[in-house]
């Protein structure tokens, strides 16, 4: 039952450790693309904007992405963790009626007694 919990935060783990590298990766590029560009700062300003743009629009899809892995792994366990609530009042419902059905038994057993004493 841990691994059943524990897996979603590891995958939501790694997923987050995939984006801050992408994020990372993405600001070291453009900087060295900065320092090494042989176009003029109006040039160079322009396509940075136009990379920030691009590398923002990725990472927004990548986290609606990992939101919805998220939720869908919360659906799931949610939906496992209904299934065995449902079972254990089925199988609390069944150990009651089962004592019932003892106490009766005895309390019969006990009438009996009674009335042949």
């Amino acid at each position: 039952m841990m691994n059943e919990n524990q897996e979603p935060l590891v995958h939501s783990n790694n997923i987050l450790g995939v984006l801050v590298g992408m994020l990372i990766g993405g600001l070291a590029g453009a900087v060295t693309m900065l320092l090494l560009a042989p176009q003029s700062g109006k040039d160079t300003r322009i396509l940075l904007r136009e990379k920030g743009i691009e590398l923002r629009d990725r990472t927004t899809g990548m986290v609606e992405d990992v939101m919805a892995q998220v939720r869908s792994d919360g659906n799931r366990i949610a939906m496992g963790g209904r299934q065995k609530a449902k079972e254990l009042l089925h199988q609390g419902q069944t150990l009651v009626v089962e004592q019932l059905e003892h106490v009766s038994e005895a309390a019969l057993a006990g009438k009996k007694a009674i009335q042949s004493s």
